[in-house]
């Protein structure tokens, strides 16, 4: 008998600013399968980036992360979202301004839903921020890739994340 295992796979969401660097930093995680670069979170139709970059879609940017639970869980994941960006800032991460750059977590699930409001308690009480959180914690609504020329950028473009 030839019995084929299956590889149970779950997806998370995370908008922290500009998708490059996250897309690359997650990629990095041991246990994180695959990264796509994309547009969540808004009511435009299969967005552009230019599109997305005039602030009228009511998208962010995003990152979809592909990971195998056996290997890295979302808590995991949702440590590492939270050290990729400024969760106080609203619509706003560095010198990118716009609500396409907001701090958001989209969950796939009640129990992402759950371990996302947790963690946000965690970090907004760790005495790292000296403001409050201010991501949203919204279900996970229809995900749009993102050109290409957006994926991978950074390897594409010979820039190295140091994580």
């Amino acid at each position: 008998m030839n019995e084929t295992k299956l590889e149970t796979t779950q997806v998370a969401t995370f908008a922290a600013g500009c998708f490059w660097g996250v897309e690359a930093a997650f990629r990095q995680l041991p246990g994180v399968l695959d990264v796509i670069s994309g547009y969540e979170g808004g009511h435009t139709t299969n967005p552009s980036y230019r599109d997305v970059c005039s602030d009228r879609t009511g998208h962010a940017e995003v990152v979809q992360v592909t990971f195998d639970p056996a290997r890295i869980g979302y808590d995991r994941l949702l440590e590492e979202f939270w050290t990729l960006h400024d969760p106080t800032t609203a619509n706003r991460q560095g010198p990118d301004v716009g609500s396409q750059y907001r701090s958001a977590i989209f969950y796939h699930s009640e129990a992402q839903r759950a371990q996302a409001e947790a963690s946000k308690v965690r970090e907004d009480s760790s005495g790292r921020h000296r403001r409050p959180i201010v991501t949203e914690i919204v279900p996970a609504q229809p995900f749009y890739p993102a050109e290409d020329y957006h994926q991978r950028y950074f390897e594409k473009n010979g820039i190295a994340c140091h994580r």
